[in-house]
């Protein structure tokens, strides 16, 4: 039971990312945007974490463990708080990368080796006909190349299990879908046809130029 009372009351300390800087959060988004008082919770957090540190320099080395914890969970909070605003009343159409190359299911390797030296591309969705069947990305070309040479087919490599995202599906939303699957790429599609690609690369690009716009 005294244990019990002493994480409650440690829970209710104003500071993320303990509960009590959630409720900070909730009253200092009275009369600030959500993203402000995020941000303003997350210091107030990071402050009592520096004190925490102090007090485990000079009393109990645990206690900078705690610090430590309370330090990085501010900080991750703060960071898709900031992330979530930023992206916030964008669409996949918006972000989604128009000029980007394609392979077949029938084309080798190699096909794939000279689009990646000739641009930045690294993950390329694969067609047949215009139907897309997969997506070839630069762990499956190399682990293709390592163990089968230039000349293995694209369609014995690829992944069939690509995702898809609407043009105008929120791209905060996208985001969360990639980063929970293990494939990096999204097909963006508009009326039944490949519009255009997203992946972590050209969300974080947007996202640093939506940061220096605003």
């Amino acid at each position: 039971m005294l244990f019990n009372i002493i994480l409650v009351v440690f829970n209710l300390i104003p500071a993320f990312p303990m509960d009590g800087g959630r409720v900070l959060r909730a009253v200092l988004a009275l009369r600030m945007n959500h993203n402000r008082a995020t941000q303003l919770a997350a210091k107030v957090g990071q402050g009592f974490a520096l004190w925490l540190g102090l007090m485990g320099l000079m009393f109990n080395p645990f206690l900078m463990f705690i610090a430590l914890f309370v330090w990085i969970g501010a900080a991750s909070e703060a960071a898709a708080e900031e992330m979530k605003s930023t992206l916030l009343g964008i669409s996949a159409g918006q972000a989604m990368l128009t000029d980007f190359n394609v392979l077949s299911s029938h084309d080798r390797l190699d096909r794939a080796i000279q689009l990646t030296l000739a641009g930045s591309q690294k993950d390329f969705p694969v067609l047949d006909g215009e139907a897309i069947v997969g997506v070839l990305t630069q762990n499956d070309l190399l682990r293709g190349l390592h163990e089968h040479g230039a000349q293995a087919s694209v369609g014995s490599w690829m992944q069939t299990g690509l995702q898809y995202a609407d043009k105008d599906e929120p791209l905060d939303e996208v985001l969360e879908r990639l980063q929970s699957d293990k494939c990096r790429l999204f097909a963006v599609i508009e009326a039944g046809h490949l519009a255009g690609i997203v992946n972590m690369d050209n969300v974080i690009e947007l996202i640093s130029i939506q940061k220096a716009l605003h």
